[in-house]
């Protein structure tokens, strides 16, 4: 298996990789823009633009694009992250020229029908109120606020209820418009695929687009404080962060492997300390997430609210003793969980198609899988020693509770016992 890379003169990027065997085809276009590039006046808008964009083009009616992939056994999807908006297909191998069409289609001839835009509102005003009545949910929402206030990070994927309501054509128009360019688009396509054939249909279909400079958003800066929504609930929720590396960092791998050992599994620390010896809760878990200028190590668990005291301080104390004892075969096993998730999780064109996209966002290329492994297999005990004493000694950190937290100690409190 190879990858193939290709750039059209206006800046649109193809990137494929042939899985031999396979008789289906993971396709799709990765729009480096989300909920991280919009304005305030505009959060939630990424979100909104692709629920938009399977109700209709100039092409195919909301019915005609389900049944054009739905008719040949396809299956076709899109989400918003805070840094990019994909939209993807998965079909048999003989209809990823129709695949490609029909997102194609999506893309460059949406009509925004009004008619639409208000059925798709109710939806996603729906999809706020669900989230906002699941705790271990709109926890984190919460969290991130506090961890990058008065920045687009900080801000829901999406978007606050006000905003949404207001949200009408022009406004849906002027997104595309600014981000839905050809430098900010990557064709990614992984299975029973032809790259050159891939080139050949993106230069029809994409390469009269007409380039433009790419927009950066706003740097981040993690500021931290803490958040306490109290409330009758059956569970106390806990979520802690701390800053971490960014996803180009040297100590990328470092940190994920420090967050797997220490709350990434039931054999971590986390679960072993907090669950199986003192019962305190039912899950507890941490692990490391990145973007392209700043990271944040998460730690969330649900208990009681009289336990709750004692989990947070327990929680502070296994990350100090992680710092000074954390040993070899801990270490070990984190690797060897990540590199089996990695490898395990490649198996699936979908993955392979989403890894793809990503690692030309994050670095401009795709680094193979032995590069890949290396710098993994070269993270040292030394390393996630010294980032565990970074992380618990220095790191900005951000809270967030929810439920019966009246008497759940305070931020302060527990930057002090990290100090102590």
């Amino acid at each position: 298996m190879s990858v193939q890379l290709t750039t059209l003169p206006n800046g649109f990027r193809i990137v494929s990789e042939h899985m031999p065997g396979l008789q289906s085809a993971a396709i799709g276009v990765w729009v480096l823009a989300g909920a991280r590039h919009e304005e305030a006046s505009q959060n939630g808008i990424a979100h909104f633009l692709e629920h938009m964009a399977f109700k209709g083009t100039k092409r195919r009616s909301a019915l005609q694009i389900a049944e054009a992939i739905e008719d040949v056994g396809g299956y076709i999807n899109a989400y918003t992250s805070r840094e990019v908006t994909a939209y993807y297909v998965r079909v048999l191998k003989e209809d990823v020229p129709l695949a490609l069409d029909v997102v194609a289609d999506i893309l460059r001839n949406p009509v925004f029908d009004p008619r639409e835009i208000e059925v798709e509102r109710g939806v996603i005003l729906q999809e706020i109120g669900q989230a906002a009545d699941t705790p271990d949910d709109i926890i984190f929402d919460w969290l991130q606020e506090k961890a990058y206030p008065d920045h687009p990070l900080g801000r829901t994927i999406l978007g606050a209820e006000e905003r949404v309501r207001g949200f009408a054509k022009p406004d849906l128009e002027r997104f595309v418009d600014q981000y839905y360019r050809p430098g900010q688009m990557v064709l990614s396509a992984a299975g029973a695929v032809d790259h050159d054939a891939l080139v050949r249909m993106a230069e029809d279909m994409f390469g009269d687009m007409i380039p433009s400079n790419v927009i950066e958003p706003p740097v981040a800066r993690f500021a931290g404080g803490e958040t306490r929504h109290v409330k009758d609930l059956e569970q106390a929720h806990f979520a802690l962060a701390f800053e971490s590396p960014d996803y180009a960092h040297p100590d990328i791998y470092t940190a994920q492997i420090y967050a797997s050992a220490l709350g990434g599994s039931m054999s971590s620390r986390l679960f072993q300390e907090i669950r199986e010896r003192r019962g305190l809760c039912y899950s507890i878990y941490a692990q490391a997430g990145a973007y392209s200028d700043t990271g944040m190590m998460t730690i969330y668990a649900g208990t009681s609210g009289e336990q709750l005291g004692d989990l947070a301080g327990i929680t502070i104390d296994e990350m100090k003793r992680a710092a000074e004892d954390m040993t070899a075969a801990e270490v070990e096993r984190a690797r060897a969980q990540m590199k089996a998730g990695l490898l395990m999780g490649l198996e699936s064109p979908s993955n392979r198609a989403e890894r793809l996209a990503r690692m030309l966002q994050i670095w401009g290329r795709v680094p193979d899988l032995p590069e890949v492994v290396e710098r993994i297999d070269a993270v040292t005990l030394a390393d996630v020693r010294r980032l565990a004493e970074t992380t618990v000694a220095r790191a900005p950190s951000a809270l967030a509770l929810y439920g019966p937290v009246e008497q759940a100690p305070t931020l302060a409190a527990l930057d002090a016992r990290r100090a102590a």
